[in-house]
């Protein structure tokens, strides 16, 4: 057996997010989750979204749209309840869903008339989120794998814990991996990180909580831009936490530059693998230009079906999923 191609550990952060461009859309997202009852028990998620438009003229940027929702999820990731600002018609036909295949399918059933807003993109955002989320507990206790086991909490990633051909990170064979399938959680790589907020741009990012004890944040940003007869998108995605040293630790970190042609075909991509856990985990970054040619309108569901198992990466597809709602901003821009 072949062992899967390994890259250098990525460790590096990129940083604050960039200054605003004149004649912009930022779309900025954050999940944050807090296990108030402890870990093992049901968890609270917070998701804020905004729209912020930065005109050419230099004048004061205007909020397009702003989005929140607060979701409590069972320890099986099932949502227990849910609300939301702007509110749906539908959204409580969204209690009793889990996680996953299961929520996408049934966002895209009950709320697809949502599509390209900041709260769809929250809740879409909910299976990725949550699936990782519980991995915070790592940086706070050693034995968070036991205690999560002994609470009941069957573990809800890969195939019943088993992660064997995931993704790219988790192919036969790769450092990831234990022998019985499941992931190798004690060799993680992962990373100190600063603030996403950009010191000398007060709204870059819309308002996050300071975060301390166990708790998540999944925070992505995309901007878009005219130049050239092309949009170009400049977007950034991490997971991160606080740490028990009043910091914060990244275990997945994501920088994307597109261009777009205004038919919304994708016509070039570039992705950097910033913070990532396993030595295989970056190879999914050059995959990705598979995704060349498509229009990214249909991306919620092209990237599934381009860069599925060990084609793709898990969040590295959360990443590129959300490329979907380019079309649509582009469209309020000057």
């Amino acid at each position: 057996m072949n062992q899967p191609q390994q890259f250098p550990f990525a460790r590096q952060s990129a940083g604050h997010a960039p200054l605003r461009r004149l004649g912009s859309i930022r779309r900025t997202t954050s999940i944050d989750s807090d296990w108030p009852d402890g870990l093992g028990q049901p968890w609270e998620m917070i998701g804020r979204a905004r729209d912020l438009l930065t005109p050419d003229d230099g004048s004061e940027p205007q909020v397009l749209g702003t989005a929140r929702f607060r979701i409590m999820a069972s320890p099986i990731r099932e949502i227990l309840s849910i609300e939301a600002t702007p509110d749906h018609p539908r959204l409580q036909e969204m209690v009793g869903v889990r996680a996953g295949g299961a929520s996408r399918n049934a966002l895209a059933e009950k709320l697809g008339d949502a599509r390209g807003t900041p709260l769809f993109q929250l809740l879409d955002d909910y299976a990725g989120a949550s699936l990782v989320a519980g991995w915070i507990w790592s940086r706070w206790t050693d034995d968070w794998m036991v205690r999560a086991r002994n609470a009941g909490t069957r573990s809800t990633a890969g195939k019943g814990g088993v992660m064997t051909n995931v993704c790219t990170g988790f192919a036969e064979g790769a450092s990831s991996l234990h022998e019985d399938g499941s992931g190798n959680t004690m060799d993680q790589s992962y990373a100190e990180v600063g603030p996403l907020e950009h010191p000398d741009d007060a709204v870059g990012w819309h308002p996050m909580p300071f975060q301390k004890g166990p708790q998540k944040r999944r925070a992505r940003r995309i901007d878009l831009w005219r130049e050239d007869g092309l949009i170009k998108v400049d977007a950034g995605f991490q997971d991160s936490g606080s740490n028990p040293d009043g910091g914060r630790t990244a275990i997945h970190e994501y920088r994307l530059f597109a261009e777009v042609e205004p038919d919304g075909r994708l016509a070039a991509l570039q992705v950097l693998p910033m913070i990532l856990p396993f030595r295989e985990c970056p190879g999914a970054s050059v995959k990705a230009t598979r995704l060349v040619g498509r229009n990214v309108s249909e991306f919620r569901q092209t990237v599934l079906d381009i860069l599925p198992s060990t084609m793709g990466c898990t969040h590295l597809n959360d990443v590129l999923r959300a490329l979907a709602d380019v079309p649509v901003l582009a469209a309020q821009l000057p």
